[in-house]
């Protein structure tokens, strides 16, 4: 046997940019596991997917030529029932032994956990793995993700695109192959426009190069890095810097084979309209590359990636600027417009909205907001009065027509807005702050209004959500009341405030119960006035309101849930959270501190053994009978090892007073490590549960006042394998 390297190319028409990525890695994928799967050795080296718009490729460096010889075992019946009492085969033997298509004594035997039983073992040469790629390919495109094949000309197969032609080369030989219509050879195809027209390929070794001189990257690393190098010449070119974000990269990217920048420009007046509805517009819906200066101003120029060298750069460019004109237009017009009215007069509209069937209109949430704000501002040293009305503010710009067609938008056009109407900076940045975070890795609001008012605004869509019964189940998460937890939580803790979690839950939830009230009041109404225009009797509805505990523990527990995850990116063990969880500590800000402490806590070689004791105690204190002395009596400590850990736990918490009152655990912790002599001699040498019952009750008394003590970070008892 020997290794050869092994190339297989699917050329296509252009395959979806989205998609792309996620087909290369499949292909590639299903390839690799359909040669294990059948035992064919391979080299993988550095391989790794390779794909254009046109095409889907897999290079790998050596694989070998055929199969190891393949051995197999067929079970057969156990003695009991293969051989009758005279050691003759029974029907059963016979049976199995007729379908190996062998004489039954020469099968073997072997034994199991069960006993002796017949086996038929053989061993088969090896196929060789030019016979097997065949179907080593039906495989990988059948589980590839295609959501919606398509079908072309009258043929029963389906792909992603139609399919054109195939590669298929093991070492210099072509492998003969029939999939979807196509038959294997060793012709690749050129850039469409470049080089139109076949390449062949003496070997998988020369595939890259050959393709790259008929101007096609097939790796997308090399488009990916010549991209940007063009993109960055170009932008200084241009005197500025390029925006370069991931995601119009990637798309970039997986639209060319052969990626050539062009600098653009557009006219300065479209500089009057906010920067964030260009950079939406350049990014999202052309896949252009905005040019900022060196302040991270938008400037007037942009760049566009062709999928070729143009002769003609210049005309590339107008086409370019004539497809982004009219949108830049639109956006312009709505920016006026929207100047006209006033952020301030785009309000009245919000009473019109609504914002949920059970909760009211977005007027109704603005007001709700407007007065957790209030409450929170003062908290966390920022002005109520300046909190209100940003909170009044915030959500006018869902009536512009900016956000109306660029929703993204929402916030940062009613900061632009705002600063227009002579607000206040602070206020307008607010208003675009009170929805960070956005997604996932995007920061917390930065100021602390902005910071007030995502919480209040969170609060408020979470007890809300709750309220109107949209708590999420399975994937559906309609009011995106997961991320609104997570954000909340991450808003308190990344920003340091000292909040009441449950009493601000509570003033939210209360909000809500009222706001459902009115609504059903309404309705109510509404019900009658109909009632009496048809001319029937009245039927009043039932005026409910209120949350229970029940309800407010049932959010607070959502809310740290979703801090699981959080803390698990961060490297926390899931015991460390669960041992802080336990507690349900009011503060979301000292729940993270108590993380941070039981961290370092863990890391001290007493911490498993106190950890481990703090388990003992909980088990013991819950078995117990009768009620158990409220404080220690130093008279009924007969064993030294008992009055040794009284007087050293008396000690702690005296030392640990004022540490665990500043909230100081990284102190407290430390100390209460201190213990573990104690606390070990004390288990060594001391029996809890004494015969008589004022000796049980006082080291009881004791066990719990250590228990309480340690317990009072964390419930470390989780810490104990």
């Amino acid at each position: 046997m020997s290794m050869q390297p092994l190339l297989i190319e699917l050329g296509v028409e252009e395959l979806p940019v989205k998609a792309l990525p996620g087909l290369a890695q499949a292909f590639f994928d299903g390839v690799i596991d359909g040669l294990a799967k059948r035992g064919v050795a391979f080299e993988r080296g550095d391989a790794k997917p390779l794909s254009t718009p046109r095409r889907l490729a897999v290079l790998l460096p050596g694989v070998e030529t055929e199969q190891p010889e393949q051995h197999s075992e067929v079970f057969g019946p156990y003695l009991n029932i293969a051989l009758d009492a005279n050691g003759e085969p029974t029907k059963a033997l016979q049976g199995f032994a007729a379908k190996a298509g062998i004489d039954w004594t020469a099968l073997e035997r072997t034994t199991d956990a069960k006993g002796e039983r017949f086996v038929l073992r053989s061993v088969t040469p090896g196929a060789q793995t030019a016979s097997l790629l065949p179907e080593i390919l039906r495989e990988a495109i059948a589980a590839m993700p295609i959501p919606k094949p398509m079908r072309w000309g009258n043929h029963e197969y389906a792909f992603a695109r139609p399919v054109h032609w195939l590669v298929l080369l093991h070492g210099n030989d072509i492998v003969p192959a029939e999939l979807l219509g196509l038959t294997s050879d060793r012709f690749s195809r050129g850039h469409r426009f470049m080089a139109d027209k076949q390449v062949w390929l003496s070997n998988p070794a020369d595939y890259v190069e050959s393709l790259k001189a008929a101007n096609v990257l097939v790796d997308a690393d090399a488009r990916r890095e010549r991209i940007v190098a063009e993109v960055n010449a170009a932008a200084a070119q241009a005197g500025g810097v390029a925006r370069i974000t991931d995601d119009n990269l990637e798309q970039v990217v997986n639209l060319v084979e052969w990626p050539a920048a062009v600098l653009c420009s557009f006219e300065r007046e479209f500089l009057a309209v906010p920067q964030e509805a260009l950079i939406e517009t350049m990014e999202i819906n052309q896949k252009f590359f905005p040019v900022l200066d060196g302040g991270g101003k938008l400037t007037e120029k942009f760049i566009g990636i062709a999928n070729i060298e143009s002769r003609d750069v210049a005309e590339v460019s107008k086409g370019y600027e004539r497809v982004i004109r009219p949108r830049f237009s639109d956006a312009k017009f709505f920016f006026d417009e929207d100047l006209k009215q006033g952020l301030v007069a785009m309000g009245e509209g919000l009473k019109t909205v609504t914002y949920q069937a059970k909760l009211g209109s977005v007027a109704d949430k603005v007001q709700r907001v407007s007065a957790l704000a209030q409450i929170i501002a003062p908290q966390v040293g920022a002005d109520p009065v300046q909190a209100k009305r940003a909170a009044e503010l915030a959500k006018n710009d869902l009536q512009s027509r900016m956000v109306n067609e660029f929703p993204e938008l929402q916030g940062i056009a009613g900061r632009h807005y705002a600063v227009a109407g002579g607000e206040s900076p602070s206020v307008a940045l607010a208003i675009d702050e009170s929805y960070q975070p956005r997604f996932a890795a995007d920061d917390i609001a930065l100021s602390p209004l902005g910071k007030v008012l995502a919480i209040a605004e969170r609060l408020d869509t979470l007890a809300g959500g709750f309220a109107a019964g949209l708590k999420p189940t399975g994937n559906k998460d309609p009011f995106a009341l997961r991320r609104n937890a997570l954000g909340l939580a991450r808003s308190i803790i990344e920003s340091g405030f000292d909040l009441d979690l449950p009493a601000l839950l509570d003033q939210a939830q209360e909000n809500v119960a009222f706001a459902k009230t009115v609504q059903k009041d309404k309705a109510s109404e509404k019900a009658a006035a109909d009632a009496r225009a048809s001319g029937a009797e009245a039927k009043a509805t039932p005026n409910t309101g209120g949350t229970t505990l029940e309800e407010l523990n049932d959010l607070y527990d959502f809310i740290i849930d979703r801090l699981k995850g959080y803390y698990a990116d961060k490297g926390v063990p899931a015991t460390h959270f669960n041992a802080v969880a336990e507690l349900k500590p009011a503060s979301l800000y000292d729940f993270d501190r108590r993380i941070d402490a039981i961290g370092t806590f863990a890391q001290l070689p007493e911490a498993e053994a106190l950890a481990a004791a703090n388990k003992r105690i909980r088990n013991i204190l819950r078995k117990a009978d009768g009620e158990i002395p409220g404080s220690i009596d130093p008279a009924l400590l007969r064993e030294p090892a008992e009055s040794e850990l009284a007087e050293a736990v008396t000690a702690a918490i005296d030392d640990t007073g004022v540490a665990l009152a500043q909230k100081d655990y990284v102190a407290v912790l430390g100390r209460l490590a201190r213990l573990r002599p104690q606390v070990d001699a004390f288990f060594d040498a001391v029996m809890v549960n004494a015969e008589d019952p004022a000796l049980r009750g006082n080291r009881l008394a004791l066990l719990r006042t250590l228990g309480d003590r340690l317990g009072s970070v964390a419930a470390i008892e989780h810490l104990s394998n």
